[in-house]
C-alpha cells in the first residue's frame, strides 16, 4: 500500500498540477477567447426577465434520502477516492414511480474506522410524490464494492429494469427478478476485462461509465463499457506541489485502458466482443458516455469523454464501431490539446436538428461543446455559446441538456467540485467545493447563466460527481439529483414561478429485448417548433437520469402537435397530440 515516490516522478508532478492551475494564457484557452478577468468567472449574458422562472430546494431530508458516499480516504489520497461516484433513476418494482439508486464505494482493506458497518449501495423507492423509502435490504440492492456509477436497462426483457454497477476492482449486473436483485454477474459474462502489470500480475479494469444500446441490430440490449486507467495501490503515484505534502494527481501519470462492449446473446449471457468490434485497438482514460445516431443511419453512435487524452468518437454500424474522433475534430480542443473530459452530453439544443456534444473539463479549461457541421465534422461551440468565460474556472464532473423550464429550448445544469481537497492551500482562487451552474436555452443556440437565479439551495457549493434528472414529484419538471464525493447527495426539485409553462412527457414501449426502445428518435412539431429527442441510456457522468423524454410547450399550449417516431428498426410512426401537461405511452406497432 505504500506509494511510490521518486525525484523525478515528483518534479514532473509539480509541472503537471502547476499547468493545471496556471492562467487561461499559458494553457492555450484558444484564439476565441481571452483570459477572464478576476470578477468574469461567471460572465454569461445576463438573462432577461423570464415568463417562467424556476428554482431548485433541497429536499433531500423531506424526501427520505439520507445517503453518503464512502470514498475510504485516510490520508493516502489513493487516485479513486476522488472519482466517485453516481446514481441512477429506476422502476425496479413496476409501480410507476422513480426509484433512486445510488452508488458507493468502500473502506481500504485495513483502514476501516471501528465498528464501521461495510459501505453498500442504496435503493430508495419512491412514492410519486417526491418523497422515498430506503429498501436496500429488503430489495437486494445493497451490494457492496468500490464502486463508481451505474447504467439501467431492462436488459432480460422480463418487463423490470435491471441496474449494472460498475467499480475499480470488477463489475456487477443486478439482475431484477419481481422487485429483487440477484448478482448475475458471473452468469451473464459482464464482470469487464483484466490487464497485466510489468510483472504479470492480473488486474480488473477501472470501469467507470456505462450504457446500454442495440449495438448489432438484433433487438437484444449490449453493454458498452468505459474504462480508465491502470492503477493499483502499489503503483500509486506521488504527487506534490509544494515538496512536502501529496495531492490527487492527473491520470496522466497512469496508462490509459481501452472501452469494452458486450453483446447480448438473448438468452442472458453476453459475449465479449471488444476485440470484433475494435476497441482494444484503442486505449484511452475514459469517464463519461453519451450516445446519438450522428450519421442517421439507424444505430446509435458513442461519443466518449477522455480524461487528458483525445476524446473518442465511435461511429457504429451494426456491431462494428469506427473511432473517428479525430476524424470528425472531437478529440481535442481549438488548440490542438486534449482535455481533462469528465461528463458528457449530447443534444439537438438549437431545435435545429443539428447535434451538440458537451463534454466537463477541468478547471481553467472551460466546457467543450462541439457542433456537427459540414462532412459530419465537429466545431468548436462553446465560445459562440455564451459558456467559456462562465464555465472557465470550475472543474466540471456530470452535466446535462434539459428543458428544465419548459420553454421548448434546452438548458444545460453542470455539477462542479475540483479533485484535490486542499487545492485552495496552493491556489487561494479555487476551492474544492463549488457550486454547480444552470444555463438556460435562448434562441439561436445560445445561453444564458441562471445560476444566481436558481436559488441559494442550489448555489451550495459542493464536492459534485454525479448529476441526474428525473421527475420524481411527478409535477411536469425535471428534479435532480447531485452526488458529492465523500458526502450526501442532494435532491433538488424544480419549483416554477410566473406564468405557466406546459409540457409533453413521453414514454415508448416495444416488445422484445428491447422494451423501452432505445435507439428510437422522436420529433415533436408543434406550432412550428420542432424538437427532437433521442431515447437512450448514458451521459452525464456514471450517472442514469430517467428515460421517458420531456418536452416544454412555454406559456401557450400550441394549436396542434403531432409526434414522429423513428424505431429501433427503422420503422416510423406518426401521432397526433390529443392531450398535454401529461404523460403519453406510445407503442410501437
Amino acid at each position: 500500500m505504500n506509494p511510490r515516490r521518486s525525484g523525478a516522478a515528483a518534479i514532473a508532478a509539480i509541472a503537471v498540477l502547476a499547468a493545471l492551475a496556471a492562467p487561461a494564457c499559458d494553457r492555450g484557452a484558444g484564439p476565441d477567447s481571452e483570459p477572464p478577468e478576476p470578477s468574469a468567472t461567471h460572465s454569461a449574458p445576463q438573462l432577461a426577465p423570464p415568463r417562467v422562472s424556476i428554482r431548485f430546494v433541497d429536499r433531500t431530508a423531506p424526501a427520505g434520502i439520507a445517503f453518503r458516499h464512502t470514498n475510504g480516504a485516510y490520508g493516502s489520497k489513493l487516485l479513486p477516492e476522488t472519482c466517485g461516484s453516481g446514481a441512477g433513476c429506476l422502476d425496479y418494482d413496476g409501480d410507476g414511480h422513480l426509484d433512486l439508486f445510488f452508488v458507493n464505494s468502500r473502506y481500504w482493506p485495513g483502514h476501516e474506522p471501528p465498528g464501521a458497518v461495510l459501505p453498500a449501495c442504496a435503493l430508495y423507492r419512491g412514492r410519486g410524490d417526491g418523497t422515498f423509502e430506503d429498501v436496500t435490504a429488503e430489495s437486494g440492492a445493497g451490494v457492496s464494492l468500490y464502486g463508481m456509477g451505474c447504467a439501467v436497462a431492462d436488459y432480460d426483457g422480463d418487463g423490470d429494469d435491471d441496474v449494472y454497477v460498475t467499480g475499480l476492482e470488477g463489475n456487477i449486473l443486478l439482475r431484477n427478478d419481481g422487485g429483487h436483485f440477484a448478482d448475475a454477474t458471473a452468469f451473464a459474462g459482464v464482470g469487464g476485462g483484466h490487464w497485466r502489470d510489468r510483472a504479470g500480475d492480473e488486474h480488473p479494469e477501472w470501469s467507470t461509465a456505462a450504457a446500454w444500446l442495440d449495438a448489432d441490430g438484433d433487438e437484444d440490449l449490449d453493454l458498452f463499457v468505459a474504462n480508465y486507467v491502470q492503477w493499483t495501490a502499489d503503483t500509486d503515484v506521488f504527487t506534490t506541489i509544494d515538496g512536502v505534502h501529496k495531492v490527487f494527481t492527473t491520470p496522466d501519470r497512469y496508462r490509459g485502458l481501452p472501452c469494452r462492449l458486450f453483446a447480448n446473446r438473448g438468452d442472458g449471457t453476453f459475449e465479449d466482443r471488444s476485440a470484433a468490434a475494435g476497441l482494444l485497438d484503442v486505449e484511452g482514460k475514459a469517464l463519461g458516455v453519451a450516445l446519438w445516431d450522428f450519421d442517421d443511419n439507424g444505430f446509435l453512435d458513442i461519443a466518449v469523454a477522455n480524461d487528458t487524452r483525445p476524446n473518442f468518437l465511435f461511429m457504429a454500424e451494426r456491431g462494428a464501431l469506427r473511432e473517428m474522433g479525430l476524424a470528425l475534430e472531437v478529440a481535442y480542443d481549438q488548440n490542438g490539446r486534449a482535455r481533462a473530459g469528465m461528463g458528457i452530453d449530447v443534444a439537438d439544443y438549437a431545435n435545429d436538428g443539428v447535434p451538440g456534444i458537451a463534454i466537463g473539463n477541468f478547471s481553467q479549461e472551460s466546457i467543450s461543446l462541439y457542433r456537427r457541421g459540414s462532412g459530419g465534422r465537429f466545431t468548436s461551440a462553446a465560445a459562440a455559446a455564451g459558456l467559456e468565460r462562465a464555465t472557465f474556472e470550475p472543474l466540471a464532473f456530470g452535466l446535462l441538456f434539459r428543458d428544465f423550464d419548459l420553454d421548448g429550448l434546452q438548458d444545460l445544469v453542470i455539477a462542479n467540485g475540483h479533485i484535490e481537497p486542499d487545492i485552495a492551500r496552493y491556489f487561494p482562487s479555487q476551492r474544492y467545493e463549488q457550486p454547480p451552474q444552470l444555463f438556460l436555452g435562448v434562441a439561436g443556440g445560445r445561453f444564458v447563466e441562471a445560476t444566481e437565479r436558481a436559488g441559494e439551495d442550489f448555489r451550495a457549493p459542493r464536492a459534485g460527481r454525479g448529476l441526474l434528472a428525473a421527475d420524481f414529484d411527478e409535477d411536469g419538471d425535471l428534479d435532480l439529483v447531485l452526488t458529492s464525493n465523500g458526502s450526501s447527495a442532494v435532491l433538488l426539485s424544480c419549483e416554477r414561478t410566473g406564468v405557466p409553462a406546459h409540457f409533453l412527457r413521453v414514454r415508448l414501449e416495444q416488445p422484445g429485448g428491447n422494451r423501452r426502445a432505445i435507439g428510437a428518435r422522436v420529433l415533436l412539431e408543434a406550432d412550428g417548433l420542432r424538437q427532437t429527442r433521442t431515447m437512450r441510456t448514458g451521459s452525464s457522468y456514471v450517472s442514469e437520469s430517467e428515460a421517458t423524454l420531456t418536452f416544454g410547450l412555454g406559456g401557450t399550449l400550441p394549436a396542434a402537435a403531432s409526434l414522429h417516431v423513428r424505431w429501433p428498426d427503422g420503422r416510423e410512426t406518426a401521432h397526433q397530440v390529443g392531450a398535454f401537461d401529461t404523460t403519453i405511452t406510445i407503442a410501437r406497432p
